[in-house]
């Protein structure tokens, strides 16, 4: 399979109004193995360096990396380094999925292993809740007996044409109420949007975390450091398996979409969460660069994960 390699360099700093005598962290940063996408090469490197790390694989098959700091400093300097090749998205034909309700009921009752792990992402989670204003806003994309993936895809569309990309308008802590009515954020308030009107139709939707490669204006150069984390959605279709949406770009991701985690929402995903001894006061800045490095045939490496 041909796929497209890239090169990865996420570089978060945080600097301290004071001293901080100690941090813990729990560090996201590794693409995952799936079977169209392949690591080929992962560090993170941790400046001041770790007295203690480990690594362990989160409930949801994240890889996390768990690093204690016990050395004062004022700044913290994560930076992790992937190379990775990515292959192309299955797109099954729209039009021979399931009628959308039979997934809901599917996942109310079928025992099976594939779909017992999709029903867990049809319930409201600490950053997105199930409401009916939800359910109203997705209702229009979702005639009676219409199939799953032609309604998301509709869904997908009218987030992205109603809704703006403005990244003054919201934090990490801005409530997804507030997203609904002003009608404007960036792509973890998107994702959570349609997450949100798919599990309050009792749909299994769950939240993804990567990077996207953007390209520069025409004649314009790429600018170093000028990408970002990304966010978009999964969803469960029953007899092919997790399918993403991309409520930003409106979109299936395919081989520009790197996926480094999921989980029920952001809050399961953040590449870098921990906990400090002093510190009072910090900034926060992050530095992603995504640079496609050409094709790369990967028929001879093993697949990990489906």
């Amino acid at each position: 399979m041909k796929a497209q390699l890239f090169d990865v360099v996420h570089t978060t700093t945080y600097e301290y109004a004071s001293t901080v005598s100690v941090a813990h962290n729990l560090i996201r940063l590794a693409p995952r193995k799936l079977s169209r996408q392949h690591r080929l090469g992962h560090i993170i490197e941790i400046d001041p360096a770790p007295s203690v790390t480990s690594v362990h694989t989160d409930y949801f098959g994240n890889e996390v990396l768990f690093a204690t700091i016990a050395e004062s400093h004022k700044e913290l300097r994560v930076t992790s380094r992937s190379t990775v090749a990515v292959g192309p998205a299955l797109i099954p034909d729209f039009t021979e999925t399931p009628a959308w309700e039979t997934v809901g009921v599917l996942c109310r009752h079928d025992r099976s292993q594939k779909a017992l792990e999709a029903a867990e992402f049809t319930f409201a989670s600490p950053l997105v809740p199930t409401e009916a204003a939800f359910a109203d806003y997705a209702e229009e994309s979702f005639a009676q007996h219409r199939p799953i993936l032609e309604c998301i895809m509709d869904l997908t569309s009218r987030i992205h044409r109603d809704f703006k990309f403005d990244p003054r308008a919201t934090t990490v802590a801005t409530p997804l109420e507030q997203v609904f009515k002003e009608r404007r954020g960036v792509c973890q308030d998107f994702a959570h949007l349609q997450i949100a009107c798919l599990r309050s139709l009792g749909l299994p939707a769950r939240y993804v975390s990567g990077y996207l490669e953007t390209v520069p204006p025409p004649g314009q150069p790429k600018l170093a450091g000028a990408d970002a984390s990304h966010a978009w959605i999964s969803v469960f279709c029953p007899g092919i398996g997790w399918i993403d949406f991309d409520p930003t770009n409106d979109m299936i991701p395919s081989m520009r979409h790197i996926t480094v985690a999921w989980g029920r929402d952001y809050a399961d995903v953040s590449p870098v969460r921990g906990v400090v001894s002093g510190g009072d006061q910090h900034t926060l800045t992050v530095a992603v660069d995504v640079v496609a490095q050409g094709t790369f045939e990967t028929s001879a490496l093993s697949e990990s994960e489906g």
